[in-house]
């Protein structure tokens, strides 16, 4: 495929506003974990404490992330879509005006609630607009632009924390100009999706047990464990309490991780035209193993973006490689609820991911996490090569010939 028609879904202005979309579905988390040592000072809390505003955001999607999958099937994306935004962006600047850590969960809580289908819907959307290589390379696109969000966000959100550790919470407020453009800009195909919830919710299974989407959603839950547990939970802290960093230069370097993975997503339209899905996820799992095994051996500071790159690196290969292998093997009457059923296995990964790491923590201090974390790449090799199904068998699509 040339590099013009790889490039197409970049002329089409709803991509960029399925950015956004994607953008927001990430903002309530990394514009806010540089400032977690912030917190846990101004508000006198341990460090698995804070780790409870990971949690709290996350569990409302494992509940609400398929719900608002099949209801978006049922009425159209944008009416899922929009709510979400001013629910998410209400929540989140209610959160920069509170020093109460009860009502801060709970308002986190309540963000969540509005984050819960935002990145799942967002690469529904770019299914239902696009088909075949085109698909490819805007899933792509979508992944490279939710990195270079997430690398920015640590970077605002530290230097936010560095006037008070309220102001990144108020980014949240982007949402509401988001949702503007979403209900009055935004023309998507509408999904002619019938029949009962059960006969659908059947439907869902049926279809995710007989093309493989069931280990790709196991796979996505040992990815999230990871990114929220040793990295984003506690990357922080090892920087801050070994090298003594401020929460700007924290920022700074837990953002070279996302432009790693938005150079790489950016190129995945090429990259899955010369390689299988598989072989992708395995070459990216063998990079995650080296990436958190050198992150705590750092003996310097400024030694530690090695092991972010690589850890960026294999983000960028996995991230876009699942969700566009899901929305290929779903129709577009189950997409919705499909990559909602993802999401909510991504939302169990986010929230298992600070709890589980934070037993490693308490056993053996922030270095037990990252090593910890290092066995989880070996598991998801597992469940790749146990479960796959090549795409020719599970839709009738041709995959790569070395398949």
């Amino acid at each position: 495929m040339s590099e013009d028609r790889r490039r197409a879904p970049l002329r089409d202005h709803r991509l960029y506003i399925v950015f956004g979309i994607t953008l927001m579905g990430v903002m309530g988390v990394s514009s806010i974990t540089p400032a977690f040592p912030d917190i846990a000072r101004a508000l006198e809390l341990s460090s698995r404490q804070v780790g409870l505003l990971l949690t709290v955001f996350t569990v409302p999607g494992i509940l609400l992330a398929p719900v608002l999958g099949f209801l978006s099937d049922r009425f159209g994306r944008k009416r899922i879509v929009v709510p979400a935004l001013l629910i998410f962006g209400a929540a989140g600047v209610a959160c920069g005006f509170t020093q109460s850590f009860p009502l801060l969960l709970v308002l986190r809580f309540f963000q969540g609630v509005g984050a819960a289908s935002l990145t799942s819907l967002s690469v529904t959307i770019l299914g239902d607009m696009y088909s075949g290589d085109d698909r490819e390379a805007a899933v792509g696109y979508n992944a490279s632009a939710l990195s270079i969000g997430t690398a920015s966000y640590p970077l605002v959100g530290g230097a936010l924390a560095a006037v008070g550790w309220q102001y990144p919470f108020l980014l949240s407020a982007v949402a509401f100009p988001i949702a503007l453009l979403v209900a009055t800009k935004l023309e998507t195909p509408r999904p002619h999706s019938s029949g009962t919830v059960l006969s659908r919710i059947r439907a869902v299974i049926e279809n995710a047990w007989r093309t493989g989407i069931g280990t790709l959603s196991v796979v996505a839950i040992l990815v999230f464990i990871v990114l929220y547990g040793a990295y984003l939970a506690y990357m922080p802290f090892l920087l801050a309490n070994r090298f003594g960093l401020p929460s700007p230069v924290i920022g700074a370097i837990m953002s070279t991780a996302s432009i790693a993975t938005a150079l790489t997503a950016g190129r995945h339209g090429a990259i899955a035209q010369r390689l299988s899905g598989r072989a992708i996820l395995t070459i990216a799992f063998g990079i995650y193993v080296a990436a958190l095994v050198t992150i705590p051996l750092m003996p310097r500071w400024w030694l530690v973006p090695a092991g972010t790159l690589l850890y960026g690196v294999a983000q960028g290969l996995t991230i876009p490689t699942v969700q566009s292998q899901i929305a290929s093997r779903a129709p577009m009457e189950l997409r919705g609820a499909t990559m909602a059923v993802n999401a909510m296995a991504i939302r169990i990964g986010q929230t298992l991911g600070p709890l589980l790491s934070g037993i490693a923590y308490a056993v053996g201090g922030v270095g037990a996490v990252f090593f910890a974390a290092a066995f989880v790449p070996l598991l998801m090799t597992l469940v790749l090569w146990l479960g796959w199904v090549p795409k020719a068998d599970a839709a009738g699509e041709h995959e790569a010939a070395h398949e």
